[in-house]
């Protein structure tokens, strides 16, 4: 699942989004978020990559040497003076978050959001486009959607749009009828069950 930004990694997001506007506006934009997603994807399949960029104890500006060798014409200058920002703040390790959260502006500057639907099996094409079109209608804006499955769900969908959890599963449905038991008693939950059986 993607991951999650939180208000720090935001911050840094914002302001590396502020810079790339005014480097070259949207196709800077994307830009960056290519090399952001190049850069992270490659931590996350080596350890290595993984450690040099997240661990406290490798020197900082022994560090910034190897950042500004590797990356120095693979990417552009302004990705590259991120990452060592990001170094000397001793922020390197908080990176996939800000990506995360770099991209989440970036769809909200092109009129889409990110959404994850989480569901116990895969969902074929026809659902998806079903589930697309009503995430369309409640929020007016295009969803991109990334599915994932959850075998430990009983059934129903849960999603992730930003920072907000929807959950639609089985088990959620099923705990709150047992809450209703406990509180409103049994034709209340008779009526309930019945609606929820028709669904």
């Amino acid at each position: 699942m993607s991951a999650i930004a939180d208000a720090l990694a935001k911050v840094y997001a914002k302001s590396l989004f502020e810079l790339s506007m005014d480097a070259g506006g949207t196709d800077k934009l994307v830009e960056v978020a290519e090399e952001l997603e190049q850069i992270c994807e490659l931590a996350r399949e080596d350890k290595t990559i993984n450690l040099f960029l997240s661990s406290p104890v490798v020197d900082v500006a022994a560090r910034g040497k190897a950042l500004s060798a590797i990356f120095t014409n693979r990417i552009t200058d302004l990705t590259l003076r991120f990452l060592l920002v990001l170094n000397n703040k001793g922020r390197l390790d908080r990176l996939e978050s800000i990506e995360t959260a770099f991209d989440q502006l970036l769809q909200e500057a092109f009129g889409r959001i990110e959404v994850d639907v989480i569901t116990p099996v895969a969902v074929d094409a026809e659902s998806l486009t079903a589930i697309k079109q009503k995430i369309e209608t409640v929020l007016g804006k295009e969803p991109v959607l990334h599915p994932y499955i959850d075998e430990h769900l009983l059934g129903g969908i849960k999603l992730r749009i930003g920072d907000q959890l929807i959950d639609g599963s089985l088990q959620t449905r099923l705990r709150k009828l047992g809450e209703e038991l406990k509180n409103n008693g049994g034709a209340a939950v008779r009526e309930r069950f019945e609606a929820f059986m028709d669904n």
